[in-house]
């Protein structure tokens, strides 16, 4: 079974690497040398952002497991996490669009750079700490940057359509190369070089602090909505306004949240879904994988963003529609392949399919990311960009948690079911969307063509 691992990477490094090399003029758009300076600064910054991300990841559980924490613990440990960014994160969102977003960057970097030395200790107290200070900054990560991003781009005046350039390149390389070889590193450092589970995230704070320092040195500020007169819950006032009073503002909180919401739970499993019964499975290997994966969806996404047909409301319902079925598999392979009863050993046949549907649907999140941040920046006023997008995250965070808490109660099949369900939700919201955003772009239309035959 060895050789599938083998197989199934190299052919998506094929795939990846066709892609890329055989583009064309036609999905490559025209830019200007002073945005591509814009571009790579930004992909950069970001690149490191994510670095500092992507290194912790692999050893978070695994560091709690050498302190001496059980299950019970590490669930709480977790469950801190979201809950913090749950309850801080429309706080610190309004927060950067009102003090401004490159220091909600810069806070970010502080942030996790805190929690990152609390790694240290193995006091639950100070770990509970950490990862209340992990939670502020994955809000601030998921709304602060891209808020600068688009406020920035306009700002400068670029072509709005080279902002999809950005969003593609950024998760290209930020969700997926650096992704790959984040996790690589941690690895060295962990277990080849011997310094322990608390390397990565040393190393992490050392990416954040550069990144900060690329920041501290190379952006300018920007904001939401500057003016004097607004406090905190004016603002919230107003992107609850916002959210109510135009419905694609809220079909795309939905849609969101939706999917990054069966995201997060098959982050949580799909390791006992490839080894119900323990099978030996290389956890790196896949996880590189998985990331190679999104890295073709990106690389799809770039070449549909460059395109003005299909749009990115079409082409997203068919994208739902795909990543539900591949959730889908492990309830379609337990019902139809009898199950292994054999500790220990290779992974099993079902497990191989279900392992190929898996890259699909990381494909599948490649695609939504770029996708989801050319909505939002379509459909998301710029006075309260960063406040819409952490309120967007609030039923997330809440499904999570629930999930985290009642991860045992649920059979695996019913969570995959569940997950399956949402993402085809996703799929009929993402095409409501799509038509009242049809509707609203041709009355544009009429009443334009109207004003011309009465001048």
């Amino acid at each position: 079974m060895e050789a599938f691992y083998w197989l199934l990477f190299g052919g998506l490094a094929a795939v990846v690497a066709t892609l890329e090399l055989r583009k064309t003029t036609r999905d490559r758009a025209a830019t200007s040398s002073a945005f591509n300076s814009f571009k790579n600064n930004y992909i950069l910054v970001y690149s490191f952002m994510m670095a500092g991300d992507w290194l912790q990841g692999p050893y978070v559980y695994y560091l709690y497991t050498t302190y001496g924490y059980g299950k019970g613990d590490i669930g709480r440990l977790f469950i801190a996490g979201f809950g913090s960014s749950m309850l801080f994160g429309t706080i610190v969102g309004s927060m950067a669009d009102k003090q401004g977003r490159k220091r909600a960057s810069v806070t970010y970097c502080i942030t996790y750079i805190l929690s990152c030395i609390t790694k240290h200790s193995p006091q639950f107290k100070v770990l509970m700490l950490g990862r209340v200070l992990g939670g502020i900054a994955t809000s601030l990560l998921f709304s602060a940057f891209e808020s600068w991003l688009v406020a920035e781009h306009n700002k400068r005046g670029f072509e709005p359509q080279w902002l999809s350039i950005t969003f593609s390149k950024a998760i290209f390389l930020g969700n997926g190369l650096v992704a790959i070889v984040s996790g690589l590193f941690a690895n060295l450092l962990t277990d080849n070089l011997g310094f322990g589970p608390v390397a990565p995230f040393d190393a992490a704070a050392c990416f954040l602090a550069i990144g900060m320092a690329i920041i501290l040195s190379t952006w300018t500020e920007n904001y939401g909505d500057p003016s004097e007169n607004k406090d905190l819950l004016t603002q919230f006032k107003v992107a609850a306004s916002a959210i109510s009073s135009d419905e694609k503002i809220a079909l795309l909180g939905a849609i969101q949240s939706l999917f990054e919401g069966s995201m997060y739970t098959f982050v949580f499993l799909w390791t006992p879904a490839l080894s119900p019964n323990d099978e030996d499975i290389p956890h790196g290997f896949i996880f590189a994988t998985f990331m190679l994966s999104s890295m073709l969806g990106s690389s799809i996404a770039s070449r549909l963003l460059a395109r003005a047909v299909p749009r990115v409301e079409s082409y997203m319902q068919l994208v739902f529609a795909i990543a539900a079925v591949t959730l889908l598999l492990p309830v379609v392979t337990n019902s139809l392949i009898a199950p292994s009863t054999v500790k220990g050993g290779s992974i099993s046949f079902s497990g191989c399919i279900q392992l190929f549907g898996f890259c699909i649907f990381e494909a599948c999140v490649g695609i939504f990311w770029p996708s989801i941040m050319k909505m939002r920046s379509q459909y998301i006023p710029e006075e309260a960009r960063s406040t819409i997008m952490n309120f967007f995250r609030i039923p997330l965070n809440i499904f999570v948690c629930i999930v985290l808490y009642n991860v045992s109660a649920f059979p695996m099949t019913a969570m995959f079911g569940m997950c399956s369900a949402f993402l085809f939700l996703a799929s009929m919201l993402q095409r409501k969307l799509m038509k009242i955003a049809e509707a609203h772009k041709s009355s544009k239309i009429i009443i334009f063509v109207f004003c011309i035959l009465i001048l």
